[in-house]
Formats: C-alpha cells, structure tokens, sequence
C-alpha cells in the first residue's frame, strides 16, 4: 500500500515514535499500564489550565461522538433541558444524540459559515428559565470555523447554566483556560491535535458537577459518573480499553511537551494555514468563512469558477502523489476541505498547493 499523509481534522499523521508505542502488548490489570492511565489524566488537566481539586479527566472507550454522547447523556437529567447551539454537522450530531436518548432540549441553529451569537444565546437562556444546560462545537469542522466558546462561556455563566464544550479538533492546538472561559465539561479525542490514534475520548469535568451527575446515566457503557468512579480509583477502566491506544496517547502526550506545548503546537497549526490560505488564492480558490472565524483545524475552500472536475479526479491525483484531502460537508456550495493538524509541517503545505497547482493546469 503506498504511503501519503493525511491532511484531515484527525485521524491524522502520527510520528514513528508514536505509532511503536503500539508495538508492546499490556494488560489491563496491570499497575504499569494503570499509572500510564494516571499520568494521562494529569497531564490532560494541566493542558486545560485546571486543578485537580477542582476539575477531573476521564477517559471513555471510543471515537469523539462517543465522548459527546457520554456527557450528553450522562449529565443531563429527567428534569434537566439542553440547549444546543448549533452552526455545522457537530452541533446537528448533538441532536440526534438528544433524539436518541429523549432528552429534553432547544436547539439554536446559525449558518454554518456564521459563529453563534452570545447576545441572542443569552435572550433565549432567558426566554427559556427551564434550560439548565448549554452544548456547543469549539471547532466546527464542517466549515473550518472556531466558534467564540469564551463569549458564549460568559453568558452560560452569567444564567446559572451547565457549560458542555465539544472541543474535538482544537483541544491541544488551541488554548483553551477551561475554568477561567465557563466550561464545565470540555470533550475531545486521542487522535486530534494531541497527535494520537484513533481509539479513546476523554473529558475534562468540573468535578462538583460530575459528582453530582451520580444516577442520571441512560447508557451503561457510557455512563461517565461511573467511569470516574472506576478509573478514580486506581486508574483501572470499567470495561476492556483499548491498551495501544493509550501508550500511543501517552507518547503523543510527552513528544507535545517536548515540542513546547500548546503555544507551539498551536502556532505550528496557524503557520500551516496561513500559508495554505495564501497558496490557494493564489491559485483563485476562496475560503468558505471570512478569515476573522477561520480556525487553524481545517479549511473549507469553494471549488473554481467553472471548474471541470470532480473531488473523486482531485482526490485521487493528490493521493497518488502522497496526501489525502477531504471532501466538502456544506451543502449550499460546492467545496473541498484540507486540514492542516498532525504531523504536517509547511513543507507538506507547499507540496500540496504544488501539487493541486499541477493537477488545475492539467485540465
């Protein structure tokens, strides 16, 4: 199978050193493995700026979703009501998860290419009295945009309410003080921009809440007040996790240290893309969203005027020269998506354009 690197919003490339990690074979039960569970947990908060007096992490089997889906139905009660605030295909999953698991909810809907507004959050937060929680996307990967969590975070506060932040794709390559901003629970995945591999989620919990979130659980699996109980403990998972995962997190964790943390990684992450922002138009492809909302995550371009050609063409004359891209998710325009997290460097960026360059001229 022929190499090429992923230019995506996660799975994403890794490094060698992370992907050998993968390569020892650990039990579950073991006290190696566990402080390897421990040293996660701790590491995880002082990324967030939190104190453990404070706030907790817990680590939960699965993709993202399953992340979201945990505290979305582990937190909100029988006589609690969500709001969610919505502005792509992230924010509309946190509904179908409502659906799924008969939660009481409101949802606000914004134009994808548009950040949701604090100022009318508020009038509903008051318009509302019976909303006791708020969930909203931090990066919403459907457009590129990097929604105002901060502003938003304010208003929650400000009614009283529950603050539930899907931070997926910008978690570790943006900075994110959660307490100082009003979360109170923050989701996001090992295989983001910690640089990790697909296989767990984890969520930053302001402890009280959690505590407090005992019994409301309508999943098993996913209930995360009994996950924190286990894991609390000793650093033992409830159920089987996923052993590899977790040493390539550990791993990805260090070489994030190593790299200058979140400052670097984050400043890494803008250089890609201003870079592929200033390369593309260039070229006469536009982003999506205004530069003032584009987040460093990923980027959604229109396709050229009179354009010719399929994503399918595209895609496969850049993967056979060693990068994949993705697809669009907005369905009012015509567009394509490249990512510019993981172990990408603007070398990759200038490849890439050139690459895309060759590929606009040879038709």
């Amino acid at each position: 199978m022929k190499n090429y690197k992923l230019l995506t919003p996660g799975p994403l490339t890794t490094t060698e050193t992370v992907k050998k990690e993968m390569l020892f074979d650990h039990c579950t039960w073991d006290d190696d493995y566990k402080a390897i569970t421990q040293k996660i947990r701790r590491q995880l908060l002082a990324l967030a700026h939190v104190e453990e007096e404070e706030y907790t992490a817990v680590l939960m089997q699965g993709s993202g979703s399953f992340g979201v889906e945990s505290v979305l139905t582990s937190v909100t009660g029988t006589e609690d009501k969500l709001l969610i605030v919505s502005n792509g295909a992230y924010g509309e999953r946190m509904e179908d998860i409502a659906k799924h698991a008969g939660l009481s909810y409101r949802i606000y809907h914004q134009d994808y290419d548009k950040i949701p507004d604090a100022e009318e959050i508020g009038r509903i937060l008051t318009e509302d009295p019976s909303i006791t929680h708020v969930a909203m996307v931090h990066s919403e990967t459907t457009s590129g945009i990097l929604n105002g969590i901060q502003a938003v975070g304010k208003t929650v506060k400000a009614h009283g309410c529950t603050f539930i932040v899907d931070a997926m794709s910008s978690f570790g390559g943006v900075d994110i003080p959660v307490k100082d901003w009003g979360i109170d629970f923050i989701i996001s995945s090992a295989n983001k921009c910690i640089q990790g591999v697909p296989g767990f989620s984890f969520i930053i919990a302001d402890r009280q809440k959690l505590i407090e979130s005992a019994g409301k659980a309508r999943s098993l699996c996913l209930d995360l007040y009994d996950q924190w109980k286990t894991m609390e403990k000793d650093g033992k998972w409830r159920f089987t996790s996923p052993t590899h995962t977790v040493l390539a997190f550990s791993r990805a964790l260090d070489e994030m240290e190593e790299e200058g943390g979140i400052p670097a990684r984050s400043r890494r992450y803008y250089e890609n893309n201003r870079l592929l922002i200033k390369r593309m138009k260039e070229m006469g492809i536009q982003t999506y969203i205004s530069q003032e909302h584009q987040g460093p995550v990923i980027t959604t371009f229109l396709y050229p005027e009179n354009h010719d050609f399929s994503f399918g063409d595209m895609y496969e004359y850049i993967k056979d020269r060693g990068y994949a891209i993705y697809p669009g998710k907005v369905t009012e325009a015509d567009t394509f998506r490249i990512g510019n997290i993981g172990e990408i460097y603007e070398e990759d960026i200038e490849k890439v354009c050139g690459i895309l360059k060759e590929f606009l001229e040879g038709r």
